[in-house]
Formats: structure tokens, C-alpha cells, sequence
């Protein structure tokens, strides 16, 4: 990576960013945490991270006035856990604490994310799990199918048009997602070791 592109980490106010900030650090020398508006169009690619609930990072999200700006990106943009069920239409997560509307997300890619449905296994799904990629040539280049990744989550996007990977557990959920330039990863490639670190270079060398 040339020192002079620039990587931005939105600041939602919803995530802990350091994690993924010291991930991409060992790989580009300038990475920007920022809010603000111009900083992020800027960019030469930009990172939506995200932890905890649908409807207070989106609440977060419309508070700092984000919505539109990250809507208009076109640049690659690559939204992690939380972050990548934040670009989907809508989330049944709300539904689920007790309240029938689902969370409007900021419908980067058609899709829902949804509880998942696993049986008699625990949620969250947590820990690590192989991948399957349906294309190695974005995200996944060099990471051979089987790979693992780490996961922590309890709510999934269906497999479908847009789905860039696969991963199971009790069912066949969407690990990856793309359309155009928004690309979206339900595991935390901060935290999977070389795998990640190869598929933050890919996404750094897109």
C-alpha cells in the first residue's frame, strides 16, 4: 500500500475501533478514526465498524448526520460485523427486545438481517468457523475455501444474490456480502489472524 491512500474508520460511536485501527496499521501507515463528513468522502477506502445493537448504532449513526454521506461513498467501503448488518435494508433485531418494527438500516444492499435459527446450538455464534467464497477475486484472493474466521453474533443475513462467502451454523448464512462497492463481513477480520490480515490487504488493494 502507497502511504499516501487514505483509510478511514467511521466513528459511529458504537464500536471499539481500536482493534481494527491496530489491524490496519500493520498494513497501511495512514488510518483516520473520524465523524466527519468530509474526512470520510475523502477517503481512498472507508471502514464501517460496529458493535452491539441495530437500532442504537443506526440511532448513533443519524445523530452524527452519517447516513447520507456514507450512502453517496463510491469509493470501497467495508463494513464490519455490526457494520456489515448495518447495510442492509433492515434488521429484525428491534423486534426481537419486545417492538414488531424492524430497524431501518442504511440499504446499501437489498437484504434483512435476521435471528438466527440454529436449534439447539448457543447464541451468539461465537468463536471461529470456516468460510466458503463464492469469488477469490475481491475480499477472499489467496484465502483458500475452509478458511477460518472468527465470529461473535447472533443475528445473520440469509444467503442470496449478494452473498460474497458462506458459513454455517445450524444453517447457511451469508459470512460476506457485496454489491458494487460496498462489501460487508460478518466475522471480525481483526481478530483472525492471517486470514484476516489477507483479507484486509485485498480490501486495501482494491
Amino acid at each position: 500500500m502507497s502511504d499516501n491512500s487514505t483509510t478511514v474508520i467511521i466513528n459511529t460511536g458504537c464500536a471499539n475501533i481500536s482493534s481494527v485501527k491496530f489491524a490496519l496499521q500493520r498494513l497501511t501507515s495512514n488510518v483516520i478514526v473520524s465523524d466527519d463528513v468530509s474526512v470520510i468522502s475523502a477517503a481512498d477506502k472507508v471502514i464501517l465498524p460496529g458493535v452491539g445493537s441495530a437500532n442504537a448504532a443506526m440511532d448513533s449513526i443519524a445523530k452524527k448526520q452519517l447516513s447520507l454521506c456514507i450512502q453517496s461513498l463510491s469509493q470501497p467501503v467495508l463494513g464490519v460485523c455490526l457494520g456489515m448488518q448495518l447495510m442492509v435494508t433492515d434488521s429484525q433485531e428491534k423486534a426481537h427486545q419486545g417492538n414488531d418494527l424492524n430497524t431501518p438500516c442504511l440499504d446499501l444492499i437489498p437484504g434483512q438481517v435476521k435471528r438466527m435459527q440454529v436449534g439447539e446450538l448457543r447464541l451468539p455464534h461465537m468463536g471461529w468457523n470456516t468460510v466458503g467464497a463464492l469469488e477469490h477475486e475481491t475480499l477472499f484472493k489467496g484465502i483458500p475455501d475452509g478458511t477460518y474466521f472468527y465470529f461473535v453474533h447472533s443475528f445473520a443475513v440469509d444467503v442470496f444474490t449478494h452473498t460474497l462467502a458462506t458459513c454455517e451454523y445450524g444453517m447457511k448464512f451469508s459470512a460476506a456480502i457485496r454489491k458494487d462497492n460496498f462489501f460487508g463481513v460478518q466475522f471480525h477480520p481483526e481478530r483472525s489472524g492471517d486470514a484476516g490480515a489477507t483479507l484486509l490487504e485485498n480490501f486495501l488493494a482494491l
